[in-house]
């Protein structure tokens, strides 16, 4: 427990990372169902750059918190909360449906 504690600031900055991933995958999902005028301007848009620049900054994140202490076997355990921000984010911003079938295969993933 005091391995974690001491651990805990690069906890902290995964998970943020981990948050801000779901965020662009959320921003990537609204602007890759919009309608473009050509192929060029479905990459070359400003929501699809912002939300590669947040995957890109969530890297940094990820190699800071291994810098700051963050143990391998912890980051797969941390991961798995990309898949409660996501289901939140779905619910919230895309107005998803959440049925009972999900809810319980989030469950299993996250056991």
């Amino acid at each position: 427990m005091n391995e974690f504690i001491t651990c805990l600031p690069a906890v902290m900055i995964y998970i943020t990372g981990v948050f801000l991933s779901a965020v662009a995958q959320i921003v990537l999902k609204t602007e890759a169902d919009r309608e473009h005028k050509n192929v060029i301007m479905e990459y070359l848009n400003p929501r699809v750059i912002i939300g590669y620049g947040i995957t890109f900054g969530c890297t940094l994140l990820t190699l800071a918190s291994y810098r700051k202490g963050l143990k391998v076997s912890w980051a797969n355990v941390l991961e798995s909360t990309g898949y409660i921000f996501v289901t939140f984010l779905g619910v919230t911003i895309l107005k998803e449906k959440i049925t009972y079938r999900k809810l319980i295969s989030l469950g299993i993933i996250l056991t």
